[in-house]
């Protein structure tokens, strides 16, 4: 017997991701419902070699669903979790409504997957943005063995971590470079991306920071060590897909460029490619489609004592949403976390 799951927000860029990683990893479902706005009744979504109509979220009924995967926004999120939640559906959730609620867990499976049990304070699990999930893949393993003390970081995110609008907006500029007649204004974004970088993503804070850089300081700490610091600058560029990191790392202990590559080829989720040559490193093309976080670059950061730089490349429609929350839940499913109704 298997689970009924319901997917919110399934038209959507991380909806359809989601529908398909459920699909292509097999997830033990026996129904699978789609589900989103009451303006999207009908709408056809693909789920493996099936057709699934979407639903209206305002009048489903959860109290028979076993699992809800949430990639609707942090206001459909708040409104709607603690509901669904009170059914005794469990609520995975890709927005940032729950991450930093001390009763929700934020999860990445291969880094803190034994915080997952404090689910039950809300039926509610976070999961952590995009830009995160790959990086503390690749710190945690480091963070075991020498101990991190401080982390800079400077991200170049993919325009689709902004929406189908924002990936419209970048298809379209592009277009009108070459079409006279036809250039596209901003209106997703407060300057043109295409051919461009924008060092602002998310609203910006008093302090200076953006809060999609405050999340990834927040986020590291709740879900590897609180004694971590790190400073963020996150930039968005004109890739479709595939979000990637420049990272420099300060530890507390001694860690070679070796020991650190033969941990990371090791560390679950991770493949090394790290060649020192032209080519020898993988780029978000590369990525995108792919279920890993690759790293590459490895090297000694000798600006700091015991001090390392990495690269790092996901796809954040993979790793940094959809793979990750169907994670999650084939995590609680292995631990036994999550009843199985038709079986009770």
């Amino acid at each position: 017997m298997g689970y009924k799951v319901a997917v919110v927000g399934a038209t959507g860029n991380v909806g359809r991701e989601m529908l398909n990683v459920l699909a292509e990893r097999e997830f033990p479902a026996d129904e699978v419902i789609a589900l989103a706005s009451r303006r999207s009744l009908g709408k056809e979504v693909s789920f493996g070699d099936s057709v699934l109509k979407c639903r209206d979220l305002e009048t489903y009924d959860f109290s028979q669903t076993d699992l809800c995967l949430m990639s609707a926004g942090s206001s459909v999120s708040k409104e709607w979790s603690p509901k669904i939640g009170a059914q005794g559906c469990v609520v995975i959730d890709n927005s940032s409504c729950w991450r930093y609620d001390v009763d929700v867990p934020l999860i990445v499976p291969e880094v803190n997957a034994d915080a997952v049990a404090g689910f039950t304070k809300k039926n509610i699990i976070a999961n952590p943005n995009c830009s995160t999930a790959q990086l503390v893949v690749a710190l945690k393993p480091l963070h075991d063995v020498a101990g991190i003390k401080r982390v800079v970081v400077s991200t170049y995110q993919s325009v689709s971590g902004a929406g189908k609008d924002a990936m419209d907006e970048l298809w379209a500029q592009t277009k009108g470079k070459f079409v006279p007649g036809q250039e596209v204004e901003p209106t997703k974004f407060p300057k043109e991306i295409a051919f461009n970088c924008i060092p602002h993503i998310d609203v910006f804070m008093e302090d200076g920071y953006t809060k999609e850089e405050w999340k990834m300081m927040v986020e590291t700490k709740k879900i590897i060590d609180k004694k971590i610091k790190l400073t963020a600058t996150c930039v968005r560029v004109p890739v479709f897909v595939g979000h990637s990191e420049a990272v420099n790392i300060e530890f507390e202990r001694p860690i070679t460029v070796e020991e650190a590559r033969e941990i990371l080829r090791t560390s679950p989720g991770i493949m090394v490619v790290d060649k020192r040559e032209p080519g020898g490193y993988v780029t978000p093309c590369e990525a995108a489609g792919e279920y890993a976080t690759y790293v590459s670059r490895i090297r000694e950061d000798a600006t700091v004592d015991n001090g390392l730089a990495l690269w790092i490349v996901s796809d954040n429609l993979l790793k940094g949403a959809a793979l990750n929350t169907v994670q999650i839940a084939e995590t609680l499913i292995n631990r036994g976390l999550l009843k199985d109704r038709a079986a009770a």
